[in-house]
Order: structure tokens, then C-alpha cells, then sequence
């Protein structure tokens, strides 16, 4: 891509942010004379931002997803640590991001450890331009991700813990046990020698073949039931959180880039090939019978 467009391509990013941030902060807590919603909304960026220079510098991608979890976890901190009298509601909201996060943050860079690289940057690392993108589109992903659940955080409201937060928690409990068993798993079944250059097919691999995804998505469909009550005008806007987890990871970069590795490496395979026919793309359920 010309360094012109990409150059556009961040400026839209940001265009479409600010617009967000006005939406998601009205009706919040304002703290010197700025809107907290912002600040927090910032934090994701800003430390994106930071970890570029010296990423670029020794063209390294190690730190990339461990500071996307900083920055939702920073967030959640400048929240909460800013408002003059957080809810219970607003801290049980802030913990499951908290851990969400973390547990991520842990496993996606003992992952990175294990391996020395991630291949996707192989090329966009040594591009000015496009690594900055990269890093940009990271604090978007925390931002937007965090949109709907900022409301909650930063809303002068005092809240109480009610049908919609007990029936979110509920989600979002079922979809992180979703998707720590099946990280779990996928790296069991990796760490055995015998399994090298194999694919998962048993435990949750047997029902869904991204069941972490199934996870990822219905956690967060959990945090946004549990903010729909603190939405009020615009801040209806911030329910694209949930939206955008789902697209993301079904048709951006998640999903489709994973399909399409498994077929180039097993699609000549019978056994890919059967198992691919009778699971279920994401939603858990029993495999298909053939004939």
C-alpha cells in the first residue's frame, strides 16, 4: 500500500475514534475539565504508540499483543482509579476486563516467546508506514473493543448490580471458559511430539474448529448486556463493541486467515478434509453425521 494511503487509512482511524469518544463520552464524568471516557479511550493508543518506536527500531513484533493487553488493562485502571466513587457494578465490570486480559496478555506472549516471531509481521516490520498501521489498528482494536464498556466505567451513574449485569456475568463467565479450555487444549495437544504438523480435532476441537473465537465473542457480547442500561443518546453508538469482536474475528483476521493456513497445509488431507465437512465453523455443536 502507498505510504499516501496509509497515511489517510490512520487518519480515518482516527477521524472515526473521535467521533466515538464524543459519542461514548456523554452524560460522563468529566475530570479536569475532560471527559473520562476520553482519557481512558486514549490510553490504548497512546501506548500503542509508545511501543512503536522501539519496536521499529529493533524490528521486533514480541511486544505487539502483550501491550494490547496493558492498554485494556490501563484503561480500566485510569477509570477507576479517576472516579471519585466507583460502584460495585463498575469495579465487577473492570475485574472481568482485567482478567480477561491478563490471562491473554500471558498467553499469547508465552506464545510468542515459544516460537521467536510472529510471520505476519515478517514484512510489515521492516515498513515504516505499514508497522505504524499495525500499532495504530492495535489501539483501535483496544478502543472499540473497550467502547461500550467505557460507558459503564466512566458514567457518573451509580449503578446497581441488576438482571442485565447478573445475566452478562453469566455470558461472560461461560465464554471464558470457552476459550481458556480450548487455548488449553490447542496447546496440549501442540506441546506433544507426536501431534507435530497435525491439527486438533478432540476435546471443543471436535465441536467447533475456533472454538477460542466462540469464546472471545460471547464474553464480550457479555459486557455489552451488562452496559445496555447506562446507554443513554449517543452512547447507543458504543454497542458496535460487541459488532466489531464479531467481524474481526470472522472475517478480518482471525477466521479466515486460519482457514486458510489449514488449507494450504492439510487440504489434500482426507481426515481435514472429513473433519472440516461435519464441524461447525464457530458455534460448539455436535458433529455432523455422514453417510
Amino acid at each position: 500500500m502507498p505510504t499516501a494511503k496509509i497515511i489517510i487509512v490512520i487518519l480515518s482511524i482516527l477521524t472515526f475514534s473521535v467521533a466515538m469518544m464524543l459519542a461514548g463520552s456523554q452524560s460522563g464524568l468529566i475530570v479536569d475539565q475532560l471527559p473520562l471516557y476520553v482519557l481512558c479511550a486514549a490510553c490504548g493508543y497512546i501506548l500503542h504508540w509508545l511501543m512503536f518506536l522501539p519496536a521499529y527500531v529493533f524490528q521486533t513484533e514480541r511486544y505487539f499483543d502483550l501491550t494490547g493487553s496493558a492498554s485494556f488493562i490501563g484503561a480500566v485502571l485510569i477509570a477507576l482509579l479517576l472516579h471519585p466513587d466507583p460502584s460495585p457494578l463498575q469495579l465487577l465490570v473492570g475485574s472481568l476486563i482485567c482478567v480477561w486480559a491478563a490471562r491473554l496478555g500471558w498467553f499469547l506472549f508465552g506464545r510468542i516467546c515459544k516460537s521467536g516471531k510472529d510471520q505476519r509481521f515478517d514484512e510489515i516490520k521492516k515498513q515504516f508506514w505499514r508497522f505504524l498501521l499495525t500499532w495504530t489498528l492495535g489501539g483501535a482494536w483496544v478502543f472499540i473493543t473497550l467502547a461500550a464498556a467505557l460507558v459503564v466505567l466512566t458514567s457518573a451513574d451509580q449503578r446497581n448490580i441488576d438482571g442485565f449485569a447478573v445475566f452478562g456475568l453469566a455470558l461472560w463467565v461461560i465464554g471464558f471458559t470457552v476459550e481458556i479450555i480450548a487455548d488449553a487444549q490447542k496447546s496440549r495437544f501442540r506441546s506433544a511430539d507426536s501431534n507435530a504438523g497435525k491439527f486438533i480435532s478432540s476435546g471443543l476441537w471436535a465441536w467447533s474448529r475456533h472454538p477460542n473465537y466462540f469464546g472471545e465473542i460471547v464474553l464480550w457480547i457479555g459486557i455489552a448486556v451488562i452496559a445496555l442500561p447506562s446507554l443513554t443518546g449517543w452512547q447507543w453508538l458504543t454497542l458496535v463493541s460487541p459488532l466489531f469482536v464479531i467481524v474481526l474475528l470472522t472475517r478480518i483476521s482471525g477466521i479466515p486467515i486460519l482457514e486458510k493456513s489449514g488449507r494450504e497445509r492439510w487440504g489434500e488431507e482426507a481426515e481435514y478434509q472429513h473433519y472440516v465437512a461435519t464441524t461447525s465453523l464457530l458455534i460448539p455443536l455436535p458433529p455432523k453425521k455422514t453417510a
